[in-house]
């Protein structure tokens, strides 16, 4: 339970140090997604719908773009996603490197010192 903790916590200070590239680039998805509804005269609802599942490229396809420009925006828009979960993604890798690293130390000092540990308690058995 202490490595779930330590990961959580490294992962919601990532997220915290890169939150004003991550609202920058959900920002930039919701404005071109805004564009695209304007080009294809669809409602701001299934606008922001369109470009986070573009975003996000699952794509259902139950609001194809049909004009040029809005299929180049949904390049963007798809590009921009990506971005978006790769950073996320990189995040998680970090936070779980480091939940790692420090469950290790947490690990060799209780033993160091003959503190009863959980994982040591299931080896036993």
């Amino acid at each position: 339970m202490e490595f779930t903790t330590i990961f959580i916590q490294y992962f919601f200070i990532g997220i915290l140090f890169t939150s004003p590239i991550l609202v920058t680039i959900s920002l930039f998805i919701i404005l071109l997604g805004h564009f695209v509804g304007k080009i294809e005269g669809w409602s701001h609802i299934n606008a922001l719908y369109y470009s986070f599942i573009t975003a996000t490229t699952v794509g259902y396809g139950d609001f194809p773009p049909r004009h040029k420009r809005s299929k180049m925006l949904a390049i963007v828009i798809a590009f921009c996603g990506l971005l978006l979960t790769g950073i996320v993604v990189a995040i998680a890798l970090h936070a779980l490197d480091k939940a790692f690293e420090d469950s290790d130390r947490i690990t060799k000092v209780m033993t160091k010192y003959g503190i009863p540990h959980v994982e040591s308690e299931i080896k036993d058995k």
